[in-house]
């Protein structure tokens, strides 16, 4: 059986504990001076004959710090505010957006969204249902820590990273939070709010030995504070990792090519999971049937015993939301059950074209990005074999615990993608280093080749970001250990 989860100035706010309505309230209306029920009555004209669409307020704030060789690169602070006014009927979607938070500036946008109702006639959706599930506090993340402690942070990571092996060439860390606040209006005064933590901090090593140089990466993030961050077991914990990787990679040989059994690390390496079958399963693509699964539902699409969920109800996760941009509260959607295509991940209009129900999953980059499909954290169950049966089984392959940029065409579903750590197999024994590997194929064939799932599921450590029409917003992943095979591999080893 499947289981699932469940204009101002730049000071930065902080807020004291408010619902996240009362508190948005306060952002959108009693600080801009906007009247709530003028804006409300726009939202109702604008709407007026649409299939749906809502006003999307938003306010952001974000810092950057980058410490590279040595030194600050960058520091930056950004806040961003505006709306998004959408009007959808049929297929068409109508859009306007603006930064400046007046009255008259949305009764501008009203005007324009309804061009997209001509000659059109509708009964508006349904309404999102509403929840109470939070799955992150409030806490602005941008306070907490003065300027001068996070700088600290970036230099003792570079220090101590410098201190544990004479290969270290060079250092980069970067260390950003943003904090979100958005408020969703429909027709009849239809409202709700979400307010979003994001912390990131990622780690890049490069080591050299001679003329050799290879790098490792690794960090971690979340909707959350900046607290994990500073703890020094945790970042020197992400420190070794991202150490480790480089040294291992300084001692890889050049990998083989050809056909060969592949076993997949858990955690982070679910990102081909992501680009090869997740975005294949997003609704709009199914609905316009350019995807390689469209008009597959109820098949067999992959070995007997894989499960995939895209769970965007996860405590504090990177990819997690409480709502998503339309306002419907985010789920748990079973996508593939047992190897059978069993639902696709949908926003409210591909929704309504589709005759099925919104799961959640309606995301956008910000204000001045409609809402499409789009994932949030996406993974695969766990199996029974432990990772070292895994690896035991194989007779002559590669193990592959981490991986790195790749390329999806979503059409054909075909996928390149590198490891950024791999390990020759040989009579079941991990032996040397890989560099250059690279995993060639389709996400029917990966799926289709799995012939052994491990009981270890990890999710990533909360680095992902996805891009899909020129929009990008944080995901995540995770999937356990498992075995594929007669994979193509590109290297360039004998």
């Amino acid at each position: 059986m499947l289981s699932c989860s469940r204009s101002l100035d730049a000071q930065i706010i902080n807020w004291s504990p408010m619902t996240s309505l009362s508190l948005t309230d306060d952002l959108f209306f009693t600080k801009t001076g906007m009247n709530r029920p003028s804006v409300e009555n726009a939202v109702n004209d604008a709407l007026f004959g649409a299939d749906d669409g809502e006003l999307f307020l938003e306010y952001r704030q974000s810092e950057s710090f980058v410490w590279d060789d040595g030194k600050l690169r960058n520091a930056s602070f950004d806040t961003t505010q505006g709306f998004g006014l959408r009007s959808v009927s049929g297929e068409t979607t109508g859009y306007a957006h603006a930064v400046e938070m007046d009255e008259k500036a949305i009764r501008r946008a009203a005007e324009t969204v309804r061009a997209a109702q001509a000659g059109h006639s509708a009964v508006m959706n349904d309404v999102p249902s509403r929840t109470n599930r939070h799955l992150y506090n409030d806490a602005n993340p941008l306070l907490g820590k003065s300027f001068e402690e996070k700088i600290q942070l970036l230099q003792q990571i570079d220090a101590y990273i410098r201190n544990r092996d004479p290969r270290v060439h060079q250092v980069s860390v970067s260390l950003a939070a943003n904090w979100q606040a958005i408020q969703i209006i429909r027709a009849g005064g239809w409202r709700v709010a979400d307010i979003r933590p994001l912390v990131r901090l990622s780690i890049g090593v490069v080591a050299r030995d001679g003329d050799r140089m290879e790098t490792g990466a690794h960090g971690g993030g979340g909707r959350a504070e900046y607290a994990r961050f500073f703890d020094p077991s945790e970042w020197k914990r992400m420190s070794d990792e991202a150490l480790r990787i480089a040294l291992v990679n300084l001692e890889a040989i050049e990998a083989p090519a050809g056909e060969m059994t592949v076993v997949v690390g858990a955690g982070w390496p679910a990102v081909l999971l992501h680009e090869a079958v997740g975005h294949g399963l997003e609704g709009d693509f199914n609905r316009k049937k350019t995807s390689a699964f469209s008009e597959l539902m109820g098949q067999q699409i992959a070995a007997a015993g894989v499960t995939i969920v895209d769970d965007g109800t996860l405590d504090q996760r990177r990819g997690s939301i409480s709502i998503d941009d339309e306002g419907t509260p985010s789920q748990c959607t079973p996508l593939i059950e047992d190897g059978k295509l069993v639902g696709y991940m949908q926003d409210r209009l591909n929704a309504r074209l589709m005759g099925v129900r919104p799961t959640g999953n309606g995301r956008r980059e910000s204000f001045a990005c409609p809402p499409i499909p789009r994932m949030t954290n996406t993974m695969m169950r766990p199996g029974k074999y432990s990772k070292e049966e895994i690896i035991a089984s194989v007779k002559k392959g590669i193990y592959a615990p981490g991986f790195g940029g790749g390329q999806v065409d979503i059409t054909s579903g075909k996928f390149v993608f590198s490891a950024s750590e791999a390990y020759e197999i040989e009579n079941g024994i991990l032996g040397r280093p890989l560099k250059g590997a690279s995993l060639v194929g389709t996400g029917f064939e990966a799926l289709k080749r799995i012939s052994m799932i491990g009981n270890d599921t990890e999710l990533d450590p909360g680095v992902g970001t996805c891009g899909k029409d020129g929009q990008s917003v944080p995901c995540g992943v995770g999937q356990p250990t498992m075995r594929l095979e007669q994979m193509t591999v590109g290297g360039r080893g004998g």
